[in-house]
């Protein structure tokens, strides 16, 4: 069989048409609270208000309308637990194709009940994604199917890059743009357009440090790859075979970035713009904080690539953040054991107007002598400067007090 062609910047403004009316055209608004923290004009794509919470609908759209009638109705298939499942799915329901899509037995309820009520049929099958992609490949040759590749696919790729000629019409013109790579294929496209529209705007990827496929791909790097990241969006292991030709040639250079600043991006975009975005959503936003310095009063264009995060984790990175910004602090308090002492601990918190929201108190498993014990006081404060005054009146009073790692 003759090798996948490379999609070319017409393909994308080809897809753009094919699929206009079919795909929400997601706002491009003007992040100034963004702006105003990380000295950068930052101007954010909403991908995360697709109707799935991500961009993989218009790759799985464009991929259907280019498909011939014949292969239509025999019917797609694809491996996934994420968001191009739940992409290809709906637009395969809108189009009357058959579609099955293989996840592992490990795979949410919550993401296999959406899943098929998006009209897909869903095979469990295996514990990883390998093992799932391997069924895929069997029921392929079983059943005639249409396999669907979620990145490494020219039509897909071409559907991914019509993020960028929304950006280009809506928005300013752009120093950069910063976009989020896994397997590629949104960095590919989008590489495409923007070399064809704006060939003055840098296009810079950002991958999550536990997972450098791309850049270990251009660069012939050895970097381990492998973690558990907040950016599972584009935790891919290995990076598409037609996206890195593409990304080689067009794309400047590639960024990756830690989970502590993966964190401190997602919880930035939620409590000061409002926005819900997953892991891979932030990346953008988290490559500016890891070198404010380079965007300083830049316009940059970030892609919020999707918003499907599991709510605890959610919950957990928010009082995380908090911790780390002194608004939320653990105290471990050393004190005589005798009646009055957890009254005038927190007496000196809250003449310091802090807010007392735990208490644990501590008498058997402590390595202190048998006449102390320990108090953990969790509170709630405005901030750090505050957070001090708290703990200087407590060791002024004559209190030993340590606050608890996080």
């Amino acid at each position: 069989m003759d090798a996948p062609r490379l999609p070319s910047a017409q393909d994308v403004r080809d897809a753009a048409e094919r699929i206009a009316g079919r795909i929400k055209r997601t706002p491009l608004v003007h992040a100034r609270k963004l702006s105003a923290l990380t000295g950068a004009d930052i101007w954010l794509k909403l991908e995360n208000l697709q109707y799935t919470g991500a961009f993989k609908e218009r790759g799985a759209l464009n991929k259907l309308l280019t498909m011939p009638d014949e292969e239509r109705g025999r019917g797609v298939i694809a491996a996934s637990a994420g968001n191009h499942a739940q992409g290809l799915a709906r637009h395969a329901q809108s189009l009357d194709v058959p579609a099955t899509i293989v996840m592992p037995v490990t795979t949410p309820d919550v993401k296999v009940r959406q899943t098929r009520e998006l009209g897909a049929e869903v095979v469990l099958f295996g514990h990883d994604f390998d093992e799932a992609k391997a069924k895929t490949a069997e029921l392929t040759k079983e059943r005639g199917l249409i396999f669907v590749h979620p990145f490494d696919d020219p039509d897909v790729i071409a559907g991914q890059g019509t993020v960028a000629v929304e950006m280009i019409e809506d928005g300013p013109d752009f120093d950069a743009m910063i976009i989020p790579i896994g397997g590629g294929g949104l960095m590919a496209g989008m590489a495409l357009a923007a070399n064809d529209m704006s060939p003055k705007t840098d296009v810079i990827g950002v991958q999550a440090a536990l997972f450098p496929s791309m850049a270990n791909a251009l660069d012939g790097g050895a970097r381990d790859t492998g973690g558990n990241t907040l950016a599972e969006g584009i935790a891919v292991k290995e990076a598409g075979q037609l996206t890195r030709e593409i990304v080689r040639d067009l794309v400047r250079e590639i960024t990756l970035v830690d989970e502590r600043i993966l964190e401190r991006a997602l919880s930035m975009l939620m409590m000061e713009q409002k926005l819900l975005v997953e892991g891979a959503g932030a990346a953008g936003l988290a490559a500016i904080l890891a070198e404010p310095s380079r965007y300083k009063s830049k316009t940059v264009g970030l892609v919020l690539c999707g918003g499907n995060i599991d709510a605890r984790l959610l919950s957990m990175i928010l009082m995380r953040d908090l911790a780390r910004s002194g608004r939320l602090a653990r105290l471990r308090v050393q004190l005589l054991d005798m009646p009055g002492q957890l009254v005038k601990v927190a007496t000196i918190i809250a003449n310091q107007d802090g807010n007392v929201i735990d208490v644990g108190h501590h008498r058997t498993y402590s390595d202190l002598p048998a006449k102390m014990t320990c108090m953990d006081v969790t509170i709630d404060t405005q901030g750090q400067d505050h957070l001090d005054r708290i703990l200087k009146n407590l060791r002024d009073e004559g209190y030993e007090v340590e606050i608890a790692a996080y």
